[in-house]
């Protein structure tokens, strides 16, 4: 029963440090988040700069992980150069080791004092980056709070047979404790927890100091895992520049593991004191990698390039839902609303596509209309999903109206996108293959119809963009005179078959329902306006006027 309480309490540890780790990157990320991706972005003039951006970025994050992440995003997008984006991650490695100097540090008061600071912080603070600095502080004082407590923890390890078994066998296999590190570091997404942890066990005497140098190879391993899957649907230059990182930290893993004894004993002789050696060890390591690979960045490049090749054909998928700035609602929205408005340009071609197959009957329009739908329901699914993670994120009431707003924008769009595909296409597919032609009026104010909703298209994407209320009410005012001019043609139409004018015979049905759909696609986009003016208080409940009561009949009437 003793052991499994100290199996808890280890893992409870465990727990609060990589739930510190979180804080620390989140509260940065909201509190600088905007100028710190400017910075990463600048700060690549030269290698040597962008080394220095990848460390800062990493110390102000707390992880080398968030740091590669957005480094790849910035290489996908082409904001940094492929050789540039490899010296940031360099410097990310080196990043890692010093916060790993500065929270070994034996300061057992500050974890208290950070942890009062940042609830202050964070409770006093009416602004975003208010809290999230106090939330980042927070996270300091609980990491360093979970590192006392691991100690606390492990120093009764140092008695157990059990655990010294253990450790002894993974003494006799360094390849399988290798493994094992890459594999606790990919789990928890962190190289820098298992380092502290791998410290924290060399201190109390638990791992002797070859295991140590090759657990720590291993944590700078898996920590490379995480950035790569993160990356696997970015674009090409994301995919090479984290899959470089890994092929670095892999050469160097094995090579120290190989040399992992005479390692431990030479950085015995310059620190006697088992507490640092696991941290050194970690330094050298990645200022090993700097080293020998900055020089490297080109061949590093090209190889990656061999390894990735191009793709043949464009690459499709979204171009700006960013995971790396979600923790920065403000980017992200921005991010999602300029997805949006990339999903509105495609419905957009797709309306003017299917006017185009009115006036000028053909199977291709169709089938390249159908391709847009395609795309228009896959972008709305991934903006969707974006928002979704977005909304698991603490928003306040500002961004949470926000993210709906796009949320519901993306969803009549894809109504939009529906209705011409499978309505306003099929009707022009139906012409072609009757051969029938509109009369001459029908065909004018169907165009006139057409046109004035590609228009309050536009205008939709304006307000959604600007979301001005006057604008606003333009789109809402837009609606109703489309609403007259579907019933005034509606009923020049049924005057003309009434007249027996045989074009309009032929196409009665098809016309109607073209006028109807055109109708709906207006009252889907006139929906981005209601929210603007509802806080503004311009808004009605009903259409229906005040004074209108309705009364129930009597017998007689």
């Amino acid at each position: 029963m003793h052991s499994t309480i100290q199996l808890i309490n280890l893992l409870g540890a465990g727990a609060l440090l990589l739930w510190g780790l979180r804080m620390i990157k989140t509260g940065v990320m909201r509190a600088f988040g905007a100028s710190l991706r400017l910075w990463i972005a600048k700060g690549t003039g030269n290698r040597f700069s962008a080394v220095l951006s990848g460390i800062v970025a990493t110390l102000a994050l707390q992880s080398s992980t968030a740091t590669a992440v957005i480094t790849a995003s910035f290489a996908s997008n082409g904001a940094i150069k492929p050789r540039m984006a490899q010296a940031v991650m360099l410097g990310a490695n080196v990043g890692t080791s010093i916060a790993a100097v500065i929270l070994s540090l034996d300061v057992h008061w500050f974890a208290s004092a950070m942890i009062l600071v940042g609830v202050t912080l964070f409770s006093l603070s009416k602004y975003a980056r208010g809290k999230g600095m106090g939330r980042a502080v927070l996270g300091l004082g609980l990491m360093l709070l979970a590192l006392q407590l691991v100690g606390n923890v492990t120093d009764p390890l140092r008695e157990s047979e059990v655990m010294v078994a253990i450790l002894s066998g993974l003494s006799d296999a360094p390849a399988f404790a290798l493994i094992l590190a890459a594999v606790l570091a990919f789990v928890s997404s962190s190289s820098l927890a298992v380092v502290l942890f791998v410290a924290l066990l060399a201190s109390a005497g638990i791992v002797p100091p070859p295991l140590a140098v090759t657990l720590v190879a291993g944590a700078n391993l898996g920590g490379a895992i995480p950035p790569l899957l993160a990356t696997l649907r970015e674009g090409t230059e994301a995919r090479r520049l984290t899959l470089a990182n890994l092929v670095v930290r892999a050469i160097g893993a094995i090579v120290l593991t190989s040399f992992a004894v005479p390692a431990a004993a030479l950085l015995q002789t310059v620190l006697p004191d088992t507490d640092d050696l696991t941290i050194a060890a970690h330094i050298g390591f990645n200022l090993a990698l700097l080293g020998l690979f900055l020089p490297l960045l080109g061949p590093i490049g090209k190889l990656a390039s061999l390894a990735i090749p191009k793709p043949a054909t464009p690459e499709r998928g979204t171009r700006y839902l960013d995971d790396t700035v979600l923790d920065t609602p403000t980017i992200a929205l921005a991010a999602a609303e300029r997805e949006t408005l990339r999903v509105s340009d495609i419905v957009l071609r797709m309306l003017e596509g299917s006017l185009d197959a009115l006036r000028k009957p053909g199977p291709a329009t169709r089938s390249t209309v159908s391709l847009l739908d395609d795309d228009v329901d896959a972008f709305n699914q991934a903006i969707k999903l974006y928002l979704t993670r977005l909304d698991q994120t603490e928003l306040d009431e500002d961004d949470a109206r926000r993210s709906a707003e796009i949320m519901s924008f993306a969803i009549n769009l894809e109504h939009v996108g529906d209705i011409v595909e499978s309505g306003l296409c099929d009707v022009a597919g139906k012409i072609a293959k009757r051969q029938l032609r509109f009369s001459a009026d029908g065909l004018a104010e169907i165009v006139a119809l057409y046109e004035k909703t590609i228009l309050n298209m536009q205008l939709s994407q304006t307000v959604f963009m600007t979301r001005d209320p006057q604008l606003a009410r333009q789109l809402v005012a837009a609606k109703v005179d489309v609403r007259r001019l579907e019933a005034r043609s509606a009923s020049k139409h049924i005057q003309r078959v009434r007249e027996r004018v045989p074009a309009s015979v032929e196409t009665s049905s098809l016309h109607l329902d073209i006028l109807r759909d055109l109708k709906r696609i207006t009252a889907h986009l006139a929906s981005v306006a209601y929210p603007i003016l509802e806080t503004k208080g311009e808004l009605d409940e009903s259409r229906l006027r005040p004074n209108a009561v309705l009364e129930p009949k009597t017998a007689s009437e």
